[in-house]
């Protein structure tokens, strides 16, 4: 494991205080990435891709992920076009060597990675978690924490879900893999301590073709927001680009949920 020494973070404040807001003008202290820090984005979705954005207006170098080389090419595609600096490659994060492929590509185009967010997820099993089968045991956890075995970064951010505080019925399986997310977030914390830090997001009812499919599952959890609307992907981008940021530094094996309010207790 790299040690990140002290003049590494005083060089990432630095750099981070020097940075000027392109519009503005003003120098921009919130919410800001070293400008060419490399991130390693596993997975692609309606959140992934605005994670992506999100990273790389802030100044990353983004290299983004999927097992469908269709939503890589859609996605590099998309924000170069936005001129921002970003490269893709097709990677099934349940198989070791695509892992290691693209581990392997971030550091010889980039040096090495400082962050990784991880989004891996898969196509939920629908019915008792009794009725699940040891194969679809296996997808989910191969999915949520294999992906994470390639990290050796300053920064890691987990998205689980709201699912694992606040089980979605008929979805068992799922359920368990963001709570076990949850778990594995405050572990990490304690062993790559201090060096790296580790933070989870947990997105609620967010505008995605899988709330869109769990929909008839979720119904009943709306009233229980606190905001007037449901969630957009962009809400959840700005969160994970924060704890990724110099503005973070102290913060490390915690849970945000982007849930509007539907979790909030004490």
């Amino acid at each position: 494991m790299p040690v990140l020494s002290a003049e590494w973070h005083q060089e990432l404040h630095e750099k981070d205080s020097r940075w000027i807001h392109p519009i503005t003008g003003s120098p921009r202290r919130t919410t800001t990435i070293v400008r060419g820090q490399p991130v390693l984005r596993l997975c692609l979705g309606r959140i992934g891709l605005a994670i992506a954005r999100r990273l790389a207006q802030d100044g990353a170098h983004v290299l983004v992920s999927s097992r469908k080389q269709a939503n890589v090419d859609r996605t590099v595609s998309e924000l170069q076009a936005e001129s921002l600096s970003v490269s893709g490659l097709v990677c099934h994060v349940g198989k070791s060597e695509d892992r290691r492929r693209l581990v392997d590509m971030a550091v010889e185009r980039y040096g090495g990675i400082d962050i990784l967010v991880c989004n891996a997820a898969v196509n939920p099993f629908f019915g008792r978690m009794l009725d699940a089968s040891e194969e679809v045991w296996d997808k989910y956890i191969s999915a949520c924490f294999n992906s994470l075995l390639c990290s050796r970064n300053g920064s890691i951010v987990i998205v689980s879900s709201v699912a694992g505080y606040m089980p979605f019925p008929s979805i068992g399986p799922y359920n368990v893999s963001k709570t076990a997310l949850l778990g594995l977030t405050r572990n990490l914390a304690i062993e790559l301590a201090p060096h790296i830090r580790v933070n989870c997001v947990a997105p609620g009812l967010i505008r995605t073709k899988f709330s869109a499919a769990v929909s008839p599952l979720t119904t009943n959890r709306v009233p229980l927001l606190l905001s007037p609307r449901l969630g957009d992907p962009s809400d959840c981008s700005g969160i994970v680009s924060f704890l990724c940021s110099a503005e973070a530094d102290y913060i490390t094996g915690e849970t945000v949920a982007v849930a509007g309010g539907m979790l909030s207790h004490l």
